[in-house]
């Protein structure tokens, strides 16, 4: 923790701040540094419009859009899927990413959040890679599973979604993505709850979702089909590349 100068503690004051980071005045610094002044005109616009949305904690951060876009060139990503849309900045952020050809296969249940995005999407010239599928994932991503055609066919897999269903799709996931390919699964720090005492103030949905997130974390760590970096962006992102 850092102190002001007059040494009281500079802290977030709720549990549900996207940032894992202790000092607000530090997590502001690497926004207006190195985020904002590098933040694409269309994901600016994306993040101010959903920042007046009700649900907007579930969107993804500035500094994880960043990331994810960056890590999409490093991996030269073409065919990618994202579970959990949401109005899309993350989303945005991967299209913009992806070459001309590229193409995302984009799973939500909420197709009305999907277009409070969508005319900005269309506007950055990037709506032709995203192929949006409105419904729960599992019954497609069990389709996908048993067509051959599917397995190794992902070169990057974005998930945040529900978290009672994660390992639920790490089970159908590492079979669509290619060996050598990554996934990646949001929240996986989920609001620093992971190490919270019994007692904690925590909001109800953390506390709930909370047990799932642990078990996805100690799944991970174990498995041997895949290499693992878990990264305190946002609210805690674990990369997933798989090796068998």
């Amino acid at each position: 923790m850092v102190t002001t100068g007059d040494s009281q503690p500079t802290k977030h004051q709720e549990v549900g701040h996207k940032s894992l980071l202790q000092s607000d005045a530090l997590y502001q610094y690497i926004l207006e540094t190195s985020v904002y002044p590098r933040e694409p005109q269309a994901m600016k616009e994306l993040r101010e419009v959903t920042a007046k949305h009700p649900w907007n904690l579930m969107t993804t951060s500035a500094d994880e859009g960043q990331f994810l876009n960056l890590l999409l060139k490093l991996i030269n990503a073409k065919n990618t899927m994202e579970i959990g849309v949401y109005t899309g900045y993350s989303l945005l952020s991967t299209a913009l990413a992806l070459p001309e050809d590229g193409k995302i296969l984009a799973l939500d249940i909420n197709r009305e959040n999907y277009e409070i995005g969508l005319p900005i999407i269309e506007k950055a010239g990037v709506a032709h890679k995203i192929d949006f599928r409105e419904g729960p994932a599992l019954p497609l991503l069990d389709q996908m599973v048993e067509d051959v055609e599917f397995h190794g066919s992902f070169d990057f897999i974005f998930v945040d979604a529900d978290k009672d269903n994660y390992l639920n799709y790490h089970k159908r996931l590492i079979d669509l993505v290619k060996i050598g390919g990554v996934i990646g699964y949001d929240n996986t720090l989920w609001n620093g709850s992971l190490v919270a005492p019994p007692d904690a103030p925590l909001r109800k949905y953390v506390r709930y979702y909370r047990d799932f997130v642990l078990e996805l974390n100690k799944a991970l760590a174990v498995d041997p089909r895949v290499e693992i970096c878990q990264l305190p962006v946002g609210d805690g992102i674990t990369l997933c590349r798989r090796i068998s």
